[in-house]
């Protein structure tokens, strides 16, 4: 079976670290992940800058690992994440900015891609949200 992820709540958020654990069932399943998107909070989970305190998981490192490892497809609204201060070397010179804080495996793109994800996939599974 082909699932879509979508990723609402940022890295420390419970959702966040169920939507995770899902995915690795779906892999462990022999099924596959036709892309993870996040958007609103979620955009954080792709951030270089997120540390996790000592003694809590680092959810958003975990994200990293399992996009490299199985080779997703991690797309990150970029709306989403321009509102939130998540920013390429791309987009930071965009917009005039120092900072860069999302590198590969993570790639900036539209709703579209949620959308086409939808449409490619048998499940779309999302986690988090208002």
């Amino acid at each position: 079976m082909k699932f879509a992820i979508a990723v609402f709540s940022a890295a420390h958020a419970p959702s966040s670290r169920r939507a995770l654990l899902f995915a690795q069932a779906v892999l462990a399943g022999g099924h596959e992940i036709v892309r993870l998107f996040f958007y609103q909070d979620g955009v954080y989970s792709a951030s270089n800058n997120i540390v996790a305190p000592q003694d809590e998981q680092d959810i958003a490192r975990q994200w990293r690992e399992l996009v490299n490892v199985y080779q997703l497809d991690g797309v990150v609204c970029i709306a989403a994440a321009l509102r939130r201060g998540v920013l390429d070397q791309e987009e930071a010179t965009r917009y005039q900015r120092s900072a860069v804080n999302l590198e590969a495996p993570w790639a900036l793109s539209g709703l579209g891609q949620l959308h086409d994800a939808a449409q490619t996939a048998d499940r779309l599974i999302c986690f988090g949200g208002p």
